[in-house]
C-alpha cells in the first residue's frame, strides 16, 4: 500500500488508538473510494474546487483499488487544487469499498468526514450543506437521501436498477428497523459523519454498503437527512454487479447475526433444513435394501454435510480463515454425531432418575443438546486457533 503525501505518524487520533491523526487541515475530509475512475477524477476535483473551499475548508483523500492509471491521474490533477489531496493505493482491496472508507478514516484529519463516490453521481456542491446540517442539528450522521422530499433517484439507469435499489432498501429497513430509524435511504453512498461517533474497531465492512455498516454497528445517536438528486454517471461503467449483490446479501446476514441470540436462531433454522437431505438419504438407502440402522447413520452424515455447507456460506463465512476447512469439517462432524450419543443417555437420565415423561424429556434433551452444539460449534470449530509461542 502506498500513500502520498505521507500523513504525520506521531500523534494518536481521538477516534481509536490505532488511527493516526494529522494536523487539522480544514473543517472536512472528503473520502473518495476509487476503482478505475481515471476518466472522472479531473472533473470531480474541478467541481469540488468550485463548490467546497469557498464555503468550507477541506482536504480530499482518495482510497484507490484501481488496476489502471487512476493514481497517476489524481496526482496530476491535484497540482491545480487549492486544498490538500492525497492518495492511498491499496494493493489488496480488503473489504471492498467499505474497507476503503475505513482506510480513509485512518488518514482523515478533520472532525467531519464526508464519503462520496468518484463517478459524479453525488454532487460535490452538497458537501458543505451536509456538514452545516450536522452542526446545526447536532447530528453524528447526515445522510444524503434520494427518498426525502426534494430528492430523486433520476441517475439510476433503467427499471431493473430502480427495482433492485428499492427492494434492497425495503429489505434492510425490515431487517434493522431500530438501527435504521430516521434513515430513508440506507443504500446511499453519500453521507457525512463525525469521526468521534465512529468506532473503527467495530467495523467489519464487506462490499459497497458502508452506510449500513456504520448505522448498525456504531449506532449514531442523532441522524439527519438532506435531499439530493442522484446524477447520471459522468464517465466509465457502474461497479454494481451480480457479485456485489451477493456480497451485499452476505453482509446483511453477518450484520443480522452479530448478536449471539440471532446466531443461535439462524443456527437452529439451518439445522432444521438438514432434515431434508437426511430423510431423502434414508429413503434412498432403505429402498436399496440397506438395513435401517446403518442407513440412518449414513443418512445422518448427509444432513451433517448439508448443515456444514450452509454454516460455511451463511453464518460463519467471516470466520472460515481461523482454521483449515478440513479441520473445521472434521470437528463439526464429530460434534454433530456426538449429539446423538449424548441425547440418548440424557433422555434416560431425565426419565429414569427425574421421573419425566418420555415426550417432554425428549424435547428438553433436544433443546439442551442443540444449545450445547451451538456453543461448541462457535468455540471449537470457528474460533481462532491459539498460536504456539
Amino acid at each position: 500500500m502506498s500513500t502520498f503525501p505521507k500523513p504525520a505518524e506521531d500523534e494518536l487520533g481521538e477516534l481509536e488508538p490505532d488511527l493516526r491523526e494529522v494536523p487539522e487541515p480544514g473543517a472536512v475530509t472528503v473520502i473518495i473510494p476509487t476503482f478505475n475512475e481515471s476518466a472522472n477524477v479531473r472533473e470531480l476535483l474541478h467541481r469540488i474546487t468550485e463548490s467546497v473551499p469557498s464555503r468550507l475548508p477541506c482536504e480530499v483523500v482518495f482510497v484507490d483499488d484501481s488496476t489502471d492509471d487512476t493514481p497517476q491521474v489524481i496526482a496530476s490533477a491535484a497540482q491545480d487544487c487549492p486544498f490538500p489531496v492525497s492518495v492511498i493505493h491499496r494493493d489488496r482491496p480488503d473489504g471492498g469499498l467499505g474497507g476503503a472508507v475505513v482506510e480513509g478514516l485512518r488518514a482523515a484529519g478533520s472532525d467531519w468526514v464526508v464519503v462520496m463516490d468518484a463517478d459524479l453521481q453525488h454532487p460535490p456542491s452538497l458537501v458543505p450543506e451536509l456538514v452545516a446540517t450536522g452542526e446545526s442539528t447536532g447530528a453524528d450522521l447526515v445522510v444524503a437521501s434520494r427518498y426525502t422530499p426534494g430528492g430523486s433517484r433520476a441517475g439510476l439507469a433503467g427499471g431493473y436498477r430502480i427495482a433492485v435499489s428499492r427492494a434492497a432498501t425495503w429489505l434492510t429497513k425490515g431487517l434493522f428497523p431500530r438501527s435504521l430509524r430516521g434513515i430513508s435511504d440506507p443504500m446511499s453512498g453519500f453521507f457525512a459523519m463525525r469521526r468521534s461517533a465512529v468506532t473503527a474497531s467495530a467495523l467489519q465492512p464487506l462490499g459497497y454498503k458502508i452506510l449500513l455498516e456504520l448505522a448498525v454497528r456504531c449506532r449514531p445517536r442523532v441522524i439527519a437527512e438532506v435531499p439530493f438528486v442522484f446524477q447520471d454517471r459522468f464517465a466509465g461503467e457502474s461497479k454494481s454487479t451480480a457479485r456485489e449483490g451477493w456480497r451485499f446479501l452476505r453482509h446483511l446476514v453477518e450484520l443480522r447475526t452479530a448478536a449471539p441470540v440471532a446466531r443461535l436462531l439462524v443456527f437452529g433454522l439451518i439445522g432444521l433444513t438438514g432434515f431434508v437431505p437426511n430423510l431423502l438419504g434414508l429413503y434412498a438407502l432403505t429402498s436399496a435394501g440397506l438395513h435401517y440402522l446403518p442407513a440412518e447413520i449414513l443418512a445422518n452424515q448427509l444432513g451433517v454435510a448439508w448443515n456444514f455447507l450452509l454454516l460455511e456460506v451463511l453464518l460463519f463465512r467471516s470466520r472460515r480463515g481461523h482454521r483449515h476447512w478440513l479441520d473445521r469439517s472434521l470437528r463439526f462432524a464429530a460434534l454433530a454425531n456426538a449429539d446423538l450419543v449424548l441425547r440418548i443417555p440424557l433422555i434416560a437420565l431425565l426419565v429414569g432418575v427425574w421421573g419425566m415423561a418420555v415426550l417432554p424429556a425428549t424435547a428438553l434433551a433436544l433443546l439442551l443438546t442443540f444449545v450445547l452444539r451451538f456453543a461448541a460449534t462457535e468455540a471449537l470449530v470457528y474460533s481462532r486457533r491459539r498460536r504456539r509461542r
